[in-house]
């Protein structure tokens, strides 16, 4: 029952109003009404706004101060909404599905021109978005082609929190037995051949469980799905007329809101049916056993720097929202023009407000930080040694469950692998994995030594943190796919109009012999074998493999390294892949599925390298091709190692023992294999050297090894041996 204990003290031009709650920040239904909320330290005045959905003009604009009427006399009276930087009040008798709202602020400093600097911006003709909006209309349809002329484009609105989880709870899946799949939520259904009734949808999401369950992905990494603008700097191509946009989204407009035009419900304007549809796609993933993390942008926003426009926070305290020199400048740490200064106490609240929000209401699992590195400056730059903010993520009740996973550089020069500040809780993208495996895969001499530390979970990079600090990975959206990383040399991103100048030069590619695709044999082979690989050496070590997108499927960017603008087939998952290199994502099935079925693989400590459960055998011992005789020259392109199962016991059960052997000579060798205890021999599970159907077998189907003494391992060749 909703008892009706607060009243209306105030009226303007009819509208029925009361002092407010200063929290929470936004727009809140409470009996009778809304509240609003919004803070701004140095404003000076403040209006809200209100329209009816759609409309360009708003039906009143209601100040927080000057003079009202008082509602029970009906008397002028004057009076000031604001508790101390709080701007608030609660109107009543609104019907909050169909009003959109916004800020007009006003404060020191005068209008600041676009491309000036300045501490403060306020401009009071221009109406705000509201940083805590839980809806955000104008781009509700993806893609639409927006009202340039219209005078507040991204507007917020309210939803109704009433969506029934039933019984529905998180997996909580211990991190180190994760296998993340990162993908694009528009582009993982948006191909026609995905056969998906809304392609390109949350929902269509939905539709493509079964696929992901087959594979064996228990989690998925999805993009960014906070609303932002794929208009923002979209052009058409000079050369090709194709419309480029921002495809990616790594450019934030506000923090609690899911893209409306992710959704299929978008066309509608109503974000609660938003914000239903995507809790939904998350229920129907947990109930399959699939965990959800987002990709955050808490880096930037989509204002930019100077010559940015103003939408939300620089118009309401730019000086509190963002990084600013000492003449008001916009300071870049991000690369895209501003850097949200998020160990300001104010933003960092917001930050830790939209976390919680995400992962109470919406049940997210984890969060992957975009340019972590910057949540760990302080408001001048500097990297500082106790983040603030870092730490309060870290040890945060409600997020106390969630996985907390930061890309540790930032467009700044910052490379932080290995030393961000983890507090106990905090993983990274291991970025040196994903080089480190690549130049191996190459045959680079003196990858050797490398290799055996990215293998074991990168101790010499998280000794003190476990394995699961190291999220591994090859590939992800920024960079080549797993099948351009071998066809290609160098990047070809002419399709973005930047003359090939955007992307990453240093790839540690190698196209096999010519450059782009290929009708030779021999060719086509060595690169299904590196591809093959890969995705063994990734499932086989220790830490938390994470699998871009369509990798599985051979997915080809055609050599784009960069396609951060194409909502195009060449972004997209072309679902008629999956068939027709059926013989790699079975690979890849299997190489996930034997990762499950051996705990050896997904230890949670670091192994150390010595016996330290009286088996007669360290926990991982290192070979050659000959046993118990690793080659760590620099030249050398051969290692292997064995694991002993009974060092890792799970609920009683010992695992198996495991040992992977891997060329990247262009040459074959014999390995000797390790001695087995008594009683047990060696199983082939994968051989990439093999034909399809004999490169991987079945967990526990895998057939017994003839010469239990050696193994021809093929030239630039991974084999992997279950002894048991």
């Amino acid at each position: 029952m909703d008892r009706i204990d607060i009243y209306p003290t105030h009226l303007f031009e009819g509208h029925k109003l009361r002092f407010g709650r200063p929290s929470p920040f936004g727009a809140s239904v409470v009996p009778g009404g809304i509240n609003f909320s919004v803070f701004s330290r140095h404003a000076s005045y403040c209006v809200l706004v209100l329209f009816h959905k759609g409309d360009d003009a708003p039906f009143v604009e209601i100040p927080f101060r000057g003079m009202f009427e008082h509602a029970g006399t009906g008397e002028p009276v004057w009076n000031e909404f604001r508790i101390g930087n709080v701007w608030t009040m609660t109107v009543f008798d609104l019907d909050y599905e169909e009003i959109e709202y916004g800020f007009k602020i006003d404060g020191p400093g005068g209008r600041v021109a676009r491309g000036m600097p300045g501490v403060h911006r306020f401009d009071p003709s221009i109406v705000l978005l509201d940083p805590y909006a839980k809806a955000i209309g104008g781009r509700d349809v993806w893609g639409a082609t927006p009202d340039w002329d219209k005078p507040y484009p991204h507007r917020a609105r309210i939803i109704y929190d009433d969506f029934d989880w039933e019984s529905s709870a998180p997996p909580e899946i211990p991190m180190e037995d994760l296998v993340i799949y990162e993908m694009h939520v528009r582009g993982f259904t948006r191909h026609p051949s995905s056969g998906a009734k809304y392609p390109g949808t949350f929902a269509a999401i939905r539709e493509k469980i079964p696929y992901l369950k087959s594979l064996g992905i228990n989690c998925i990494e999805l993009m960014p799905i906070y609303e932002f603008d794929e208009f923002e700097n979209s052009r058409t191509h000079p050369d090709t007329g194709e419309l480029l946009l921002n495809y990616w989204g790594y450019s934030t407009m506000g923090f609690f809101a899911p893209k409306a035009g992710f959704a299929a419900t978008g066309k509608s304007g109503d974000g609660t049916m938003v914000a239903d549809e995507l809790k939904s796609l998350i229920k129907e993933l947990h109930e399959n056993g699939i965990e959800v993390i987002l990709d955050v942008v808490f880096n930037h926003t989509a204002e930019g720097n100077e010559h940015g426009p103003t939408i939300s926070y620089r118009g309401i305290d730019n000086a509190t929202y963002y990084m600013l020199t000492p003449d008001g400048y916009y300071y870049n740490f991000s690369g895209t023009g501003n850097t949200l200064n998020c160990n300001n106490p104010i933003v960092r609240s917001m930050v830790l407000d939209a976390l919680r929000y995400w992962a109470s209401e919406f049940h997210i699992d984890g969060f992957r930080f975009d340019l972590a590195a910057i949540l760990g400056r302080d408001p001048w730059g500097a990297p500082m040694a106790n983040p603030p903010l870092l730490e309060a993520l870290a040890y945060d009740p409600i997020l106390g469950k969630c996985k907390l996973i930061a890309e540790a550089w930032d467009a700044g020069g910052l490379y932080q692998v290995g030393s961000f500040p983890a507090y106990g809780r905090w993983a990274e993208w291991n970025g040196k994995y994903r080089d480190g495996l690549r130049r191996f895969l190459k045959g680079e001499p003196g990858t050797v030594g490398d290799i055996a530390q990215r293998i074991q979970g990168s101790p010499d990079l998280y000794s003190t943190r476990g394995t699961s600090a190291s999220i591994n990975f090859i590939t992800c959206h920024d960079g080549f796919t797993l099948a351009d990383l071998f066809m290609f040399d160098g990047k070809h991103n002419d399709a973005n109009g930047e003359n090939n100048n955007d992307g990453a030069n240093d790839n540690n590619s190698w196209n096999c012999g010519w450059e782009g695709p290929s009708d030779d044999p021999g060719i086509t082979r060595l690169r299904l074998r590196q591809m093959k690989n890969a995705a063994a050496i990734m499932m086989v070590s220790q830490g938390v493999p994470m699998i871009l997108m369509g990798d599985e499927a051979a997915r080809s960017q055609g050599g784009n390294n960069n396609a951060y603008c194409h909502d195009t087939p060449l972004s997209w998952f072309d679902w008629n892949e999956a068939g027709e290199n059926a013989e790699l994502t079975r690979f890849f099935s299997r190489c996930i599925a034997f990762r499950h079925a051996h705990q050896a693989l997904r230890r949670k400590d670091h192994l150390q390298n010595r016996d330290v459960v009286g088996s007669g055998y360290a926990d991982i011992t290192w070979h050659g091709t000959k046993a118990w005789n690793a080659d760590w020259s620099a030249f050398s392109r051969t290692i292997a190692f064995m694991l002993c199962g009974k060092h890792a016991v799970r609920a009683g059960h010992a695992d198996d023992y495991i040992y992977v052997a891997m060329n990247m000579h262009w040459e074959g060798h014999s390995f000797e294999l390790p001695g087995l205890p008594d009683g047990r021999s060696w199983h082939v599970f994968a051989n990439t050297g093999a034909g399809s159907g004999a490169d991987a077998f079945e967990p526990g189907s895998e057939p017994r090894l003839d010469d239990q003494s050696s193994i021809l391992v093929g030239d630039r060749s991974v084999v992997v041996l279950v002894g048991r």
